[in-house]
């Protein structure tokens, strides 16, 4: 098994691969892992491997232009008390993109990263 082979990897396409790897590490609790900035970054959290693609990489080349807006998925990270993370997230200066929601499996609230890929902090329960 491969180090890659641990993880569950996704990619955001940014436009500013610095900045969203320091919202990703200083807001959501990543680990920088690997950075050619400006190209790309790798941050992780658990067992979540985000590539972080700037315009250059081949990632955001294979792209058709029409695919390139941020859409409705989204990468979903689940916390212990959404409460307190909504808490010290608006006092960071971040807003979120809904209201907090409630359905059948728990609680969630949407914000995005400095490219506008959404993010879904779900508290269970």
């Amino acid at each position: 098994m491969t180090a890659f082979d641990q993880y569950a990897s996704f990619r955001y396409l940014v436009d500013d691969v610095q900045a969203a790897a320091d919202f990703y590490t200083t807001h959501l609790g990543f680990t920088l892992t690997m950075s050619a900035a400006p190209a790309i970054a790798q941050v992780t959290r658990g067992p979540m491997r985000l590539l972080l693609s700037g315009p250059t990489t081949s990632g955001a080349r294979a792209t058709p232009d029409e695919l390139k807006t941020p859409g409705r998925n989204r990468i979903h990270l689940i916390v212990d008390d959404l409460d307190a993370e909504i808490d010290r997230l608006r006092g960071e200066g971040l807003s979120f993109r809904s209201d907090l929601v409630k359905g059948p499996g728990g609680r969630q609230i949407l914000l995005t990263d400095p490219a506008g890929n959404l993010i879904e902090l779900f508290q269970p329960g």
